[in-house]
């Protein structure tokens, strides 16, 4: 992809994310990696409403600015994306956000690991909670890289979700379903609780990916809970 072109998907994204309400204000960030081993990303401070191509940076793997308007500078998040690119090659896009539902089982700490829905199963798998860490620091970075390796999506206690992906649109798709995901999980308890699929069907499921053309990581039927 042409990097301009990039950067008007990565614009598109962020306006999706506000008008869906998954950030306020200036929350959220959005990175993208380049054939050069460079990346785009959001600039701190300013709306996701308001983002357009000219504001997008540019960073080399250290966070250092190559190329940006004069006073724009990188989320202090930068650190946790750069730790997905450098824990996985497979990674081109990470996307950070607050969707309301997801974010709710970060804050009650609760793991979606139950396996309830066909596609969340084939797409996601579990999504663990991600111990506490303070942002900007490298506690963030510290606290996701075990996780890395078995799963696509997170959710950061008392913080957000995050998603990663081959591209910036298989990383957004990941958010959009782990919040739809987190909605239809919080009504069916409403309704008196999720039933899980069989795990004869989990199986079957996770064997379908690859015939999907499905990228990335899947836990499979592993779930990080005390009584699997």
């Amino acid at each position: 992809m042409e990097e301009q072109e990039l950067k008007q998907q990565i614009c598109q994204i962020c306006h999706n994310m506000w008008q869906l309400g998954w950030v306020a204000a200036n929350d959220g960030n959005v990175t993208a990696k380049l054939e050069d081993g460079n990346f785009l990303a959001t600039p701190t401070g300013i709306s996701k409403s308001f983002i357009t191509p000219e504001k997008l940076l540019k960073i080399n793997s250290r966070g250092e600015v190559l190329e940006g308007l004069p006073g724009y500078r990188p989320s202090s998040e930068l650190k946790m994306h750069l730790r997905c690119y450098a824990e996985r090659e497979d990674i081109g896009a990470v996307v950070h956000a607050h969707p309301p539902t997801a974010t709710g089982f970060a804050v009650a700490h609760l793991a979606m690991d139950r396996y309830t829905m066909i596609e969340s199963v084939l797409t996601l798998g579990s999504v663990p909670v991600t111990p506490y860490g303070t942002p900007s620091t490298y506690e963030v970075p510290e606290a996701i890289a075990p996780y890395l390796q078995d799963h696509d999506a997170l959710l950061l206690e008392n913080h957000g979700a995050l998603t990663i992906g081959a591209d910036v649109l298989t990383a957004y798709y990941r958010m959009e379903t782990l919040e739809l995901w987190a909605k239809i999980e919080l009504n069916a308890h409403l309704l008196g609780g999720e039933k899980e699929i069989s795990r004869e069907n989990i199986d079957r499921l996770c064997s379908m990916r690859a015939g999907y053309g499905i990228t990335g990581r899947h836990p499979g039927f592993k779930r990080y809970r005390d009584d699997v």
